[in-house]
């Protein structure tokens, strides 16, 4: 799924709004912070423009570096992108014609993997929901007596989790859109009385409330809107909200939804089918993916709109994410196509809970290493720890060594809920055994040196000031899974129609590190992509401090940035770029 973050509203807002969000909204900053300088500017960004002012005014980069955004769709149409994009000179546009015989007609700009003459697939499930519909009809009716095997086993014990985490979904979901609906149907009322598009806080204070409810909803609106900044950013956080919940309920855990037979047409039972798709790489919904493009390469040059991070690029797209959680199969086609067509690094902000198939993406994955194709991944939203909980994909092989590890180390689950221990002095339940309320979670260190992709890069999302609030809320982390953060926060880019928003997720930090590094390799084309991990990793900005964040039992404690990522750091193009002219390549 893209990696959004999605706000989403809980009864407990009635008290007090969004009080989950660490980072202050209601400021104005600079739209290229991401880009400035923590001393000179006071932002903490990855000192672009510094690395442009003084390392590279005299310099002219070496190569052109394309760029693979595998994401939703980009609008290749944008006054900012437009001179930026990739084009596949081999094709002729719009003749129908596979003019390079690659399989893809008129693929000209990158190609879609979830369409075809059909249309364009909008929308699909969560990983979950697929993998529920699946095991549902041999599970559903087991009980204690069924005999099952080993491997039957381990197949049950995955479909109660996803029909766990399934109920707990759609109970959020539907618990949470009522009182979107709620809030924005009493703002739209007074929209329409005072003849606005979006009411004023004072047209708020003056309405008068129908009843207790409405009341609330009037408190919401004045807290959301300082939290967000202003009212016309509150409401359109409700309308996102609204918008992602309904599609949420109606398409994403609906399990009668599914339209990829008759909208993308392949043999989905094929994982090695390579040629599907059409050439519409724009799809239905580009906001996401033309965000991410623009942070990695908007035209620096135009004097108009931003300036991304790299001045050398031509971004490919690649469209295989819908409104849902993207597909493993069309994953590993993406990442293939990407290495085929020349790009040297490729940007992935989408992510999941739960595999598929997870050996073709490995496949995918091995195929793009051995091509020296650097793999920039976004962390996740929901300020998890990446080093316990999963996050697909991500860079461990399914090899050998890791299912004998498993194995090894499986946790003996019982298939049922063990029946209570008896109190030998009156018969009656036993008490539960203390747990301890400040022990932590054991990581065994070992498993993270298991066989894995050296040329992937994991990214969280960071704000913009230095202070104990610089991880950002909403961010996953882990002190072995996720390599560095970058900014995330109120990220200003490009948007569809030659438009611009801001948006927060590690989906924006991600390609703030996919840009450094096409920047380094730009001019410095001799460097591999193990190079470049390295660099970027070596010349991050330390973080000395401690910083906030939220623990597993929604308590916020504080912990050594060293604690919540690989190289302790925010990722710096000054320092990168310093490091990287008398650096010695890795490649024979």
């Amino acid at each position: 799924m893209r990696v959004y973050r999605i706000i989403i509203i809980a009864f407990a807002l009635l008290v007090s709004f969004n009080q989950g969000y660490a980072q202050d909204k209601n400021v104005k900053l600079p739209p290229n912070w991401f880009n400035l300088d923590l001393t000179a500017d006071g932002y903490f960004g990855i000192s672009t423009e510094k690395a442009y002012t003084e390392l590279l005014k005299n310099k002219k980069p070496k190569q052109k570096i394309v760029v693979a955004v595998i994401d939703g769709g980009t609008d290749i149409k944008h006054e900012d992108l437009k001179d930026v994009l990739w084009t596949n000179t081999k094709e002729i546009p719009g003749n129908g014609i596979d003019d390079d015989g690659n399989g893809y007609i008129d693929d000209v700009y990158g190609w879609n993997f979830i369409g075809s003459k059909n249309g364009n697939l909008a929308y699909d499930n969560l990983e979950l929901v697929r993998i529920k519909r699946k095991l549902e009809p041999k599970y559903r009716s087991v009980i204690r007596s069924t005999v099952l095997d080993s491997a039957e086993k381990e197949e049950y014990a995955l479909y109660k989790r996803v029909v766990s985490d399934f109920g707990k979904k759609y109970d959020e979901a539907s618990a949470a859109f009522p009182i979107y609906i709620a809030i924005k149907k009493v703002m739209d009322s007074v929209a329409m009385v005072n003849q606005k598009k979006i009411p004023s806080l004072e047209d708020m204070e003056k309405y008068k409330a129908d009843d207790e409810l409405e009341e609330y909803i009037k408190k919401i609106v004045r807290k959301g809107s300082k939290d967000e900044g202003s009212i016309e950013k509150f409401y359109e956080s409700i309308q996102k909200g609204h918008k992602e919940l309904e599609q949420m309920l109606k398409y994403n855990l609906n399990e009668k939804y599914d339209e990829r037979a008759a909208l993308v047409g392949d043999d989905y039972a094929n994982s090695n089918e390579r040629i599907y798709g059409n050439s519409d790489v724009i799809g239905p919904d580009a906001d996401h993916g033309t965000h991410v493009s623009g942070i990695i390469g908007a035209n620096r040059n135009n004097d108009i709109g931003i300036k991304g991070v790299a001045n050398n690029v031509s971004i490919m797209t690649i469209r295989v994410v819908p409104q849902g959680d993207e597909r493993d199969k069309d994953v590993a086609n993406g990442i293939r196509y990407a290495v085929d067509n020349g790009a040297r690094v490729i940007n992935m902000s989408f992510g999941k809970g739960y595999k598929w198939d997870k050996k073709v993406v490995d496949e995918a994955i091995k195929y793009a290493e051995a091509k020296g194709v650097l793999l920039v991944h976004a962390a996740g939203n929901d300020n998890q720890n990446n080093d316990i909980t999963d996050n697909f994909p991500n860079k461990y092989y399914d090899s050998p060594e890791a299912e004998a590890y498993a194995k090894k180390n499986k946790p003996q689950v019982s298939m049922f809920p063990p029946m209570p221990p008896t109190n030998r002095m009156n018969g009656g339940p036993a008490p539960a055994p203390k747990k301890d309320p400040f022990a932590k979670p054991v990581l065994d260190s070992a498993k993270y040196q298991l066989p894995h992709a050296k040329n992937w890069i994991e990214v969280g999302a960071s704000a913009y000031k230095d202070n104990d609030d610089l991880k950002a809320s909403f961010s996953n982390y882990g002190k072995y899974n996720v390599d560095v953060f970058a900014p995330g926060f109120m990220i200003n880019s490009t948007v569809p129609n030659s438009k611009y928003e801001e948006f927060d997720g590690t989906s924006m930090a991600a390609p703030v590190v996919t840009g450094l590094a096409a920047l380094i390799l730009s001019y410095h084309p001799e460097l591999t992509a193990v190079d470049v991990k390295d660099i970027i990793m070596k010349a991050v900005t330390k973080v000395v401090r401690k910083v906030k964040y939220k623990n597993d039992k929604d308590e916020t404690v504080r912990a050594n940035f060293s604690d919540l990522c690989v190289s302790g750091g925010i990722v710096n193009a000054y320092n990168a770029l310093k490091l990287a002219e008398n650096y010695k390549s890795s490649a024979k």
